[in-house]
């Protein structure tokens, strides 16, 4: 009974996860078979592997259009993975998919926060600094404020540190890194172009 009990676990953790079995097996010894606590055990040891392949060369992929229903709203993606082969996989081009939905979705305005231009990160510490500027608050503790609020623009703004559409208790980073996981091969958002009918 332990083992089918055991059989199905695997079975589960693997639709949920997409891991090896190996992986899976590891991950269940070690957390005494709880099935929560070994997915999130799965997610470390997928993002420890994913971590690895992060300075490959990703020169395949695709660049993918994605118009949204009513036309109003339109995409341009490009997300590069190592090997055609991967680029022409379910699951790469399902995660490319995603990212454009993300995109026409939440309106990131770069795909990491090194490409948000340094004049757009002043102007954010500015508008902030003078909506505290009469509050009689410390120097220091207005600073502490612009610090903060900088990071949920990126978190706004940012798609790398987006939670994800479909699962907030992801990010997109977190979904790029389980798929570099499970794919075995680097993958890079490179760059997108999000339009909006009217829009300046």
């Amino acid at each position: 009974m332990a083992d089918k009990v055991s059989i199905e676990l695997i079975k589960e953790l693997r639709e949920r996860t997409g891991a090896g079995v190996l992986d899976i097996k590891k991950a269940l010894e070690k957390t005494g078979g709880d099935v929560e606590k070994a997915v999130e055990e799965l997610r470390k040891m997928g993002a420890a592997k994913a971590a690895k392949k992060l300075d490959r060369s990703a020169k395949e992929g695709l660049v993918y259009a994605y118009i949204h229903p009513g036309n109003r709203v339109g995409v341009l993606v490009e997300v590069n993975c190592e090997t055609d082969f991967v680029a022409r996989t379910e699951d790469f081009q399902k995660f490319v998919h995603e990212v454009a939905l993300q995109i026409a979705a939440m309106r990131p305005i770069a795909v990491r926060r090194e490409d948000i231009p340094a004049e757009v990160i002043e102007k954010e510490k500015e508008i902030t600094r003078e909506q505290f500027k009469n509050s009689g608050k410390p120097e220091h503790v207005i600073e502490k404020i612009v610090e903060g609020k900088l990071e949920t623009f990126f978190k706004e703004k940012v798609l790398l540190e987006q939670d994800y559409i479909r699962d907030p208790s992801k990010t997109i980073k977190d979904l790029l890194m389980e798929l570099i996981a499970k794919l075995g091969e680097n993958v890079v958002i490179r760059r997108f172009c999000r339009f909006e009918l009217g829009e300046g």
